[in-house]
């Protein structure tokens, strides 16, 4: 009787402890940086352990919150607000990463070209689906994380284009609708995502031998193509940029020790003679193109070309969110505003400084003399 008992007390102690493992099972991911194991020996808790393991992780599949620095803007108009204006011109050109902390406010930035060029990239990713999505089973958790996150950050820094509708995410501009939790395919989350943001991602890894790119959605690469870029390293991507060697060491360095919750960006210019967006071969002169130098540009479809570039850790899966957004300036309009001069001088200047081979690399021995005489008149 007194053996009976006993065994009648410690399975109800087992069935206790059980539920209360349950317990916190269900509710350890609100402290996600405390792992708890438990060792016991009995083969009941055993069983009640590998059904614990069978359970999801409740915050798997939630939006990631981006955090109290995304400041809303309220009364957003889209359709009045004018893009951005860089103007990086230097007399000498240095690569340099030049890389400034910006807020994580400014993730994304949109303005009156905002539906526009949405409906240029679904066009783009539906002609070149090849070259403009793509992932890595390795990159596919950075997909799904930043997916999440991204729709959190939009719902909460434009609430006048962007609204939760249940368990959708509805774009008011667009008149699109998302699923809040991650599609399951990668490359149906990356074109979903390239269908809501005007902005082009790399997914980039840290591994032993340096940061790997394991996922993408590039509509508007100017001179490469994306796809070439996936599951190669940071130095094998830039390999063909001149005087790469430079400052790569210090990238890899930088990339590692980039917080979450901290963003940096930098501006990179080029001149293109064609308003494309999407060109994979062609803005850039690689060793061992044929070259015809010093042609008449026709000035009407001359560009400056810039990339807007911000780097964004991922908190979970601690992957670098490389995007950038691309700005397309008429050459007209930059002499108009009196800096002629200024971007002749800083065109002359890719000749010079730490990387002479940019002025090749960039196109300037096509272009050079004649928008810098332009430019001058």
């Amino acid at each position: 009787m007194l053996y009976s008992m006993s065994a009648f007390l410690v399975s109800l102690a087992l069935l206790s402890l059980s539920v209360v493992l349950i317990k916190i099972w269900h509710h350890h991911t609100k402290k996600a940086s405390i792992v708890v194991t438990f060792t016991i020996t009995s083969s009941n808790i055993d069983k009640v352990t590998q059904q614990i393991d069978k359970l999801p992780h409740e915050n798997d599949d939630k939006i990631r919150q981006p955090g109290p620095d995304v400041k809303p803007l309220d009364k957003f108009d889209w359709q009045t607000t004018e893009p951005h204006k860089f103007r990086p011109f230097k007399p000498i050109y240095h690569i340099t990463m030049a890389l400034k902390s910006t807020s994580p406010s400014d993730l994304i930035i949109i303005d009156r070209n905002y539906l526009s060029r949405i409906q240029e990239r679904q066009v783009t990713m539906t002609k070149h689906q090849n070259h403009t999505l793509g992932c890595l089973p390795s990159g596919i958790q950075a997909v799904r994380e930043t997916y999440s996150y991204l729709l959190d950050y939009l719902l909460t820094r434009y609430p006048t284009l962007f609204e939760r509708d249940g368990k959708l995410f509805h774009n008011r501009v667009t008149g699109a609708s998302l699923p809040l939790l991650p599609p399951d395919d990668p490359v149906v989350a990356l074109r979903s995502l390239g269908e809501t943001v005007e902005d082009d991602m790399f997914f980039l890894r840290e591994t032993p031998d340096g940061h790997e790119c394991v996922g993408f959605v590039c509509c508007c690469p100017s001179g490469f193509d994306p796809a070439s870029k996936i599951g190669k390293l940071l130095k094998d991507i830039h390999e063909p940029v001149p005087s790469y060697e430079k400052i790569g060491l210090s990238m890899e360095r930088y990339f590692s020790r980039l917080e979450v919750g901290k963003s940096v960006c930098r501006v990179n210019w080029s001149i293109t003679t064609n308003s494309e967006l999407f060109n994979v071969s062609g803005n850039h002169v690689n060793e061992g193109d044929q070259v015809e130098e010093d042609i008449e540009v026709d000035i009407e479809e001359t560009r400056v070309r810039m990339e807007l570039q911000t780097l964004t850790r991922m908190p979970k899966t601690r992957a670098i969110l490389f995007s950038f957004k691309t700005y397309l300036y008429p050459i007209k309009e930059i002499k108009e505003e009196g800096l002629g001069p200024d971007l002749a001088d800083a065109i002359h200047g890719l000749k010079n400084g730490n990387a002479p081979g940019m002025w090749t690399y960039k196109g300037g021995v096509r272009w050079g003399r004649s928008v810098s005489e332009y430019l001058r008149s």
